[in-house]
């Protein structure tokens, strides 16, 4: 295989209906109209929930003939079994953010337990992070608050209804205790540090290097359009982030990085045109598996 390439999933290559609107130019919204222009890729409770657009799926398929593609997400591992992704079945996937590793779609228990370990090892517990998360929200703007897979929380907020500087000042009292808390959306997750997609992408390429399937100079892609993907995006040899999201909002940038032109589900193609491109150069990258 030329390439790994590791993409988180929802608004990098899945969208819901709202997703799609993020589309900030005439183009980008031409391109995804027309509901035969789409393809559901999840459905939850009876409804039609996430799609690609058709160009989308078959560009995808044809990646994963050529590159070994891990899809990469902070969906827990029942939420990411909902998604008909094109080009599955998956030797590995990565889920939680990180925090599992799907080998032919079932959790590894070794890499799981190295994980709780860390975070034990790291800083607050789980229990103490949630109190003082308790105490500084209330229903007036938090429409909902969970706990994914006993590792971390998220709410789903009213964006105008939040106290200003709400998730700054979070982020602040989880970093100095081995936490930290970010806005995807009208989501805000609260996350250990131990629990990151970069680490679970390097132990799934140095797997794939010992199995003989990638070799040791073969690039790392990536993409993302959420700060918790920030570090996956640092790691890689080159990545891409849509013009939307977090990343975009704080204008996050990074020597190896490119951005889309295109918003919205639009940015999902040209992320994937931007992958194959750099897979079809697969033979022109150096000892370091940096592209040409």
């Amino acid at each position: 295989m030329t390439a790994l390439i590791a993409t988180d999933l929802d608004r990098t290559m899945i969208y819901s209906r709202a997703a799609m609107e993020l589309a900030v130019t005439e183009s980008d919204v031409a391109s995804a109209a027309g509901d035969e222009n789409l393809l559901c890729v999840e459905v939850y409770d009876g409804k039609p929930l996430s799609y690609v657009t058709s160009a989308a799926e078959a560009m995808l398929r044809r990646l994963t003939a050529s590159a070994v593609v891990v899809p990469t997400t902070t969906r827990t591992v029942a939420q990411f079994e909902r998604i008909d992704l094109p080009g599955a079945p998956w030797r590995y996937a990565i889920t939680t953010n990180g925090a599992n590793i799907l080998v032919d779609g079932v959790p590894d228990a070794g890499w799981r337990s190295g994980v709780d370990i860390a975070i034990a090892d790291g800083g607050a517990s789980l229990v103490e992070v949630g109190a003082e998360l308790s105490r500084r929200i209330d229903d007036s703007w938090v429409r909902s608050s969970r706990v994914a897979d006993e590792l971390f929380s998220y709410l789903v907020v009213d964006l105008d209804a939040m106290p200003a500087g709400f998730v700054e000042e979070w982020n602040d009292w989880c970093g100095e205790r081995g936490w930290g808390a970010s806005r995807q959306g009208r989501k805000i997750y609260t996350m250990p540090d131990a629990v990151c997609k970069s680490r679970a992408v390097a132990e799934v390429r140095s797997r794939l290097v010992d199995d003989g399937v990638l070799a040791p100079e073969a690039p790392l892609l990536a993409a993302g359009d959420g700060a918790l993907d920030a570090n996956m995006l640092s790691a890689a040899d080159a990545a891409i982030r849509p013009r939307h999201g977090e990343l975009e909002t704080i204008d996050w940038q990074h020597p190896t990085l490119s951005v889309t032109g295109s918003s919205g589900i639009a940015a999902g193609e040209e992320i994937l045109r931007w992958f194959a491109d750099r897979v079809g150069r697969g033979a022109g990258t150096t000892a370091a598996g940096a592209l040409l």
